[in-house]
């Protein structure tokens, strides 16, 4: 695969952060009841990132969760020696009931991640309503998902790939489609 083009630089990623950051607080009317859950990796940064904006802008902190949905997902595959899946575990260390819960991930493409992650939620506790944050929506569903808060729409070929890098994880900042 090669790098076909650099679509979100550090800059961009950062204002699209802070004006999802903005539409959350506006469509729930504050951060009342609002908690973010980051799907397993890039997910919990991007979460971690609008916590810290969110809370720049209303003065008060908004709880930051982990979902690992490996288990969840329909595609599972075994990564360890034992042949049993890689699980690095989720931490929700408060209660989802009654909360409006922010889901953040990195890509939406399928909609299986995203469908993996309700079902991980739902074993949690019943929030009173889900929304969904992501970075970049690259079209292409196959289960009928959309995100409420989008930071950049990026429409693909089938044979593209879009790889989201971030400075805790990869050392950079950058979202980039790859091609075949």
């Amino acid at each position: 695969m090669s790098q076909k083009a650099v679509v979100l630089d550090e800059q961009a990623i950062g204002r699209a952060l802070t004006r999802i950051a903005h539409q959350i607080i506006e469509k729930n009317k504050g951060i009342q009841d609002c908690v973010l859950v980051g799907i397993r990796t890039r997910g919990i940064y991007l979460a971690k990132r609008l916590a810290a904006r969110i809370e720049d802008i209303e003065g008060s902190p908004i709880p930051v969760g982990e979902l690992d949905i490996t288990l969840y997902r329909d595609d599972l595959t075994i990564k360890t020696d034992n042949q049993e899946p890689l699980v690095k575990g989720s931490d929700v260390p408060f209660s989802i009931n009654d909360k409006k819960v922010i889901l953040v991930d990195d890509v939406l493409y399928t909609g299986r991640t995203v469908r993996a992650g309700l079902d991980a939620l739902i074993d949690l506790g019943r929030p009173a309503s889900i929304q969904l944050a992501v970075l970049v929506d690259r079209g292409h569903r196959e289960l009928p998902i959309r995100a409420d808060y989008v930071g950049k729409n990026i429409p693909t070929s089938s044979t593209e790939k879009i790889v989201v890098e971030l400075g805790e994880v990869d050392k950079v900042d950058q979202v980039s489609i790859y091609e075949n």
